[in-house]
């Protein structure tokens, strides 16, 4: 990355952000007694391969993002992607409170319906500069398209969920 591309700011920048999501989801992701009881269908990947995934789909958001801010130098466009991103931060972070945490998978389901929305948004606001950022993306939104199913795999084998 050059200094005409916009330096190593926004990378880092991004990398960091990224770097507190992961963080934050990692702490609200408990694998304990009650997740390990869970019936979960045997298509379930192994636990083993979600932090390799979940890895790869933060480095390319990262590269993502970067590409998009240094490709429109507008500050409204650029405002637009940092809320974009800020909206599936938080519900990239939510969800696994909601499912882990509170030990709700049903609230998850419903909310995992507007992470895959807000990765479709990303996609459609980071398309209008590059389609190169916007394609490495689409790992993220199949991954959590499966997460969903997967998510939704769970309630019908083990709810009616209540509050912890």
């Amino acid at each position: 990355m050059s200094a005409a591309a916009g330096g190593w700011g926004p990378a880092l920048v991004a990398a960091g952000i990224a770097l507190l999501v992961a963080l934050a989801g990692g702490l609200l992701t408990t694998t304990g007694p009650w997740y390990h009881a869970l019936r979960r269908p045997a298509w379930k990947p192994p636990d083993w391969a979600f932090g390799p995934i979940w890895t790869t789909i933060f480095a390319l958001t990262v590269v993502s993002a970067v590409m998009a801010w240094n490709a429109d130098p507008a500050p409204g466009s650029r405002a637009v992607l940092v809320a974009a991103y800020a909206v599936n931060a938080v519900l990239n972070i939510a969800w696994s409170g909601l499912f882990f945490r509170l030990r709700r998978p049903d609230w998850a389901l419903v909310e995992v319906v507007f992470l895959w929305l807000s990765i479709a948004v990303l996609i459609l606001v980071t398309a209008r500069v590059s389609g190169t950022a916007a394609l490495l993306l689409l790992p993220y939104l199949v991954w959590v398209g499966i997460a969903a199913v997967l998510n939704r795999a769970i309630v019908r084998l083990n709810g009616p969920f209540r509050s912890a």
